[in-house]
């Protein structure tokens, strides 16, 4: 059986047959559990009767002030988000003083909130741009997010997230805090989030152990986040990048899923849609790197290698492994006895017929059906 000590690093897992049926028996576990806690989500929202979806308005108008385009709140409106457990009253504020409900800020404002954007402020640079560490004049900290310039994809990118993160108030999910266009300059600027990445803590040098119940807390919790965009927002939102460094964890180890750069919003009325092709290696679904064509099943998929990360301890993709290993999930295909893999899929027949747990029970399945392992 799994162990409630961290997993060792990438080298430190044998193919032995004791340690395969460990992780297989790990993966089992967790993945009950997220199907678990969101089977009884699903049942409590039941039992409160008919919920009512948001398709709000982006409440944001755009205005000119001293050579520099805001994006103000309309007024007065309040926008509510359907309840999963995080209702979003929007309340906009006038101009004015700095405070923690103003929804834009001046460049200059943001300069001396992340020191002028000092390297020690630095928390990461992601393919858009970077991110740093602010503290606002009210004492709020922050992440500001400066995108690229030059070229359409950092101004698509602070367009799509700005309609879309406006939106978007869960307790599993990154909020957005403000933002300003100056002239070249875009900048996002989000809650901060102060324990850095489930990435971090995994893979990261000096990173704090986590224990079994800390795994599957995230898990759960990195669950209910990206059900939340998927199944409460109207326009669903497929996220795109769901990976381990996109998940961020906050002092209690409670998952909060980030980085909404690569989201697009999916009408309801569309089976698919073919776009741009965008994520990370490792995670994207093989039908989406292939085809670009984007479900929300391209989400689930990376949510399983992230589920495989926190059980395994091993990287997406680890160049340092012997040829044929560098995949985690075809590491994972390898060393799975076939005796487990039938019970695997036992266990996706059993919670396929749970409503409202599909889309989590499926998870493993989705994670292997193009190494044709698992069959139904």
């Amino acid at each position: 059986m799994a162990t409630n000590n961290a997993p060792s690093h990438s080298g430190g897992l044998s193919t032995g047959g004791s340690v395969a049926i460990g992780i297989v028996v790990g993966f089992v576990i967790l993945s009950l559990l997220v199907m678990a806690v969101w089977f009884v989500q699903k049942k409590t929202k039941k039992d409160k009767g008919s919920r009512g979806g948001y398709a709000a308005p982006s409440p944001f108008t755009s205005s000119h002030n001293s050579g520099t385009l805001f994006l103000r709140p309309q007024s007065p409106a309040n926008f509510v988000g359907s309840g999963s457990g995080s209702d979003f009253v929007y309340s906009p504020s006038e101009p004015g003083g700095v405070s923690s409900s103003r929804s834009w800020f001046t460049y200059e404002e943001l300069i001396q909130a992340t020191d002028g954007f000092s390297a020690q402020n630095l928390l990461g640079e992601g393919g858009f741009g970077c991110v740093y560490k602010g503290l606002l004049i009210d004492g709020r900290e922050v992440a500001v997010k400066q995108l690229k310039v030059g070229g359409g994809q950092g101004e698509r990118e602070f367009r799509a997230e700005v309609e879309i993160i406006s939106r978007v108030h869960h307790r599993h999910l990154v909020s957005l805090v403000g933002y300003c266009i100056s002239e070249h300059q875009r900048l996002l600027v989000y809650d901060y989030v102060p324990n850095n990445t489930l990435h971090y803590h995994l893979h990261g040098e000096n990173r704090p152990v986590l224990d079994w119940s800390t795994r599957v807390k995230v898990a759960a919790g990195a669950a209910r986040g990206i059900a939340y965009l998927h199944e409460d927002c109207h326009p669903r939102i497929i996220h795109r990048d769901i990976k381990s460094s996109n998940i961020l964890l906050d002092l209690n180890y409670e998952a909060r899923v980030s980085d909404f750069g690569l989201a697009k919003l999916a009408l309801d009325s569309n089976t698919h849609v073919t776009t741009r092709v965008m994520g990370t290696f490792g995670y994207m679904a093989p039908e989406y790197a292939t085809s670009g064509k984007l479900t929300e099943k391209s989400d689930v998929y990376s949510f399983g290698v992230v589920l495989l990360e926190l059980i395994t301890g091993r990287k997406p993709v680890d160049a340092s492994q012997p040829i044929g290993d560098e995949s985690l999930v075809e590491w994972v295909s390898h060393v799975f006895p076939s005796t487990l893999l039938s019970l695997l899929s036992i266990i996706y027949r059993i919670f396929s017929l749970l409503k409202g747990t599909f889309m989590y029970c499926k998870t493993t399945k989705s994670c292997f059906h193009h190494l044709k392992i698992l069959k139904t």
